[in-house]
């Protein structure tokens, strides 16, 4: 399988810039792809409280947030946001994924 390259940091302030490269720096692959594509397409554009939920989320072990997105596991209330909505629709959209 080929992967894209990771968006361009360069015009990103230092939060986003940060949860980027920990985006895509996860532990397992498989993390760092639907975490990674996720922060790719949406980093620039998310607000404060969405940036919040992120780092949050992020601070999560990988096997865990893995096995909620997959469903094997239910997702934790507090980390039930909109945003990890998002972020696992866009994963089991295949958005990001490489053409």
């Amino acid at each position: 399988m080929t992967t894209a390259a990771p968006r361009s940091s360069h015009d990103l302030d230092p939060r986003r810039r940060r949860l980027l490269y920990r985006a895509w720096h996860r532990g397992i692959r498989e993390m760092d792809l639907i975490m990674g594509r996720f922060a790719d397409a949406e980093i620039e554009n998310l607000s404060d409280a969405e940036l919040d939920d992120f780092e949050r989320l992020i601070d999560a072990q990988d096997h865990d947030i893995f096995s909620w997105i997959s469903g094997t596991n239910p997702t934790p209330a507090e980390y039930a946001t909109p945003l990890f909505a998002r972020m696992s629709e866009f994963h089991h959209s295949g958005r990001g994924l490489p053409e």
